[in-house]
């Protein structure tokens, strides 16, 4: 049986690791404790994915210079490549626990696949630990005991500012809505509905787009530009400017973020939407 790790005894060090007491066997110091890893190491988001590796291997090699954990037993990241793919995901979590012995997972970049692993984590008693995906729903997700935590943004928090930008920045009376297809945007149409809803503002309307459609997506946005005055995205980075008569969709990236920009004629303003990576 894989050692399991209780949500009471999780623990987040200063670097971003969580792990504590082991329950089910004897400890064995020449054990290595396993940390699993469960994100996009290929395709168009494995960037996110070096990403997190690197720093959960640098906080593990500090650990590990230290003397390691419970009696000088070293931590091991093992990985597995979730293509942002869903059911990949939930297939790589089952394994890490299964066979790896992994005490805890931590997720990757993508929302829909965290939330497919949400479940199965849960049934198993196992922490996943999200340090991107930022639907609402991953960690706000009705169980009890609940295993699931996380050190990124929350979609309902976000989709507050979002829509308080719009409506003090550009005066948007009846903001539209940009949402990707998928788990990730129906998390931002919960947020930014109520959101809107809170500030007293009555949304034009959605438009939905998936992976093949993406950029079509300043078209649909144009079409009920006489019905909304500010644009609102949740969707993912376009590495290409789309114009349309005399509008213009796009992306800049700032920082380590990269921010949605939609611009129209008879909109006389710019609405921002967080706009982080490429679809999942």
């Amino acid at each position: 049986m894989p050692a399991k790790l209780t949500r009471r005894q999780a623990l987040v060090l200063p670097a971003g690791i969580a792990v504590g007491s082991l329950v089910g066997r004897t400890a064995v110091a020449a054990e290595p404790i396993k940390i699993g890893l469960v994100a996009a190491l290929s395709g168009p988001s494995a960037k996110s994915g070096e990403g997190i590796t690197r720093g959960l291997q640098i906080a593990i090699d500090e650990i590990n210079a230290k003397g390691g954990l419970l009696g000088g037993r070293m931590l091991e990241l093992v990985r597995r490549d979730d293509e942002s793919n869903p059911a990949k995901g939930q297939t790589a979590a089952r394994e890490l626990i299964d066979k790896e012995g992994a005490v805890i997972l931590y997720g990757g970049i993508d929302s829909p696949v965290s939330l497919a692993i949400v479940p199965l984590v849960n049934s198993a008693k196992v922490p996943f630990m999200g340090v991107w995906a930022a639907a609402t729903n991953i960690t706000r997700n009705g169980a009890n005991p609940n295993y699931i935590f996380r050190v990124s943004a929350v979609d309902v928090l976000v989709d507050r500012a979002l829509m308080k930008y719009a409506t003090t920045k550009f005066g948007a009376k009846a903001p539209g809505l940009m949402l990707v297809n998928n788990g990730w945007g129906e998390s931002n149409l919960a947020g930014l509905t109520a959101a809107a809803g809170a500030a007293g503002v009555k949304l034009a309307g959605a438009e939905k787009f998936d992976r093949r459609r993406q950029a079509r997506r300043c078209g649909e946005i144009r079409r009920q530009g006489s019905r909304h005055d500010a644009a609102v995205a949740a969707a993912a980075r376009g590495r290409r400017r789309h114009h349309h008569s005399g509008r213009q969709c796009g992306s800049r990236r700032a920082g380590d973020q990269v921010v949605a920009e939609v611009r129209m004629d008879r909109a006389g303003g710019l609405a921002l939407g967080h706009l982080r990576r490429p679809l999942p």
